[in-house]
C-alpha cells in the first residue's frame, strides 16, 4: 500500500489526499479526484445530467469523465 497525506478539514470542507505514484508523467493532468456519496447511483446519475460519463463502474466505485475528458472516481462515503 502506498502511503497518502492528509490533513483533516474541519466542518464539511473538502479532504484531499496526495498520493506518490510510480508512473511516470505523460500527459498534461496529472489530478484524479475521488468523490465520496452516501448514494453512489443518485451521484452518478446527477454527475451525468451535467455532462460527465461513465468509464466503468467496479465494484466499489464508478469511473467517470467530465466533458474535457479528466476522469475521476465516485466511491462510497
Amino acid at each position: 500500500m502506498i502511503p497518502r497525506t492528509t490533513r483533516r478539514s474541519s466542518g464539511n470542507s473538502p479532504r484531499l489526499w496526495f498520493q506518490k505514484v510510480p508512473e511516470s508523467k505523460v500527459a498534461k493532468n496529472r489530478v484524479h479526484l475521488d468523490l465520496t456519496s452516501a448514494d453512489v447511483g443518485a451521484e452518478v446519475a446527477r454527475l451525468a445530467g451535467l455532462g460527465a460519463r461513465v468509464l466503468g463502474d467496479q465494484e466499489r466505485w464508478v469511473t467517470m469523465a467530465d466533458p474535457e475528458g479528466n476522469e475521476f472516481d465516485v466511491t462510497p462515503g
